[in-house]
């Protein structure tokens, strides 16, 4: 017995949407975004994500997992679970809120900012090829898109 075949979209529908779907574009080129920044920042032993997370956490207070989350895109669960292997190679430390003992903290530690040091350099010179092969026109129009998108 063979499965009955759904009836298709027409081809012209799905035509439509790779062509026109801001959905679909900004996740196609925010995968090969994240895959030239995985790259260059794998000698390192980190990933894109990883470093905006330690990024983030460069700061004179360690910042709140809960207040961090929205900064990063991310879901409080979600960052729980990429802080995880950060916090195992001493990049960082997890501690309670003196305030709210329920709540945690993120702190960067000295071995984390030394990594960072280094990531920045990495990041610095991945950023500026991708501008100079974008243009400054186009790198700008884009953030400003990016940022409208942001607030909408």
């Amino acid at each position: 017995m063979s499965e009955a075949r759904p009836d298709l979209l027409p081809p012209e529908a799905v035509r439509h949407v790779r062509d026109t779907c801001l959905c679909l574009a900004a996740q196609r080129a925010a995968r090969r975004l994240a895959r030239r920044f995985d790259a260059a920042l794998r000698p390192l032993g980190l990933t894109n994500g990883q470093f905006s997370l330690m990024v983030a956490l460069n700061q004179p207070e360690p910042p709140a997992i809960g207040r961090l989350a929205p900064f990063l895109g991310m879901d409080p669960s979600t960052l729980t679970a990429a802080v995880k292997p950060l916090a195992r190679r001493g990049l960082l430390i997890v501690e309670p809120d003196p305030k709210d003992r329920r709540s945690r903290r993120l702190r960067i530690t000295p071995e984390g900012v030394a990594l960072m040091r280094q990531a920045v350099e990495v990041w610095r010179a991945t950023h500026r090829e991708l501008e100079a092969a974008l243009g400054g026109e186009r790198t700008q129009a884009l953030r400003g898109g990016l940022a409208a998108v942001d607030r909408t």
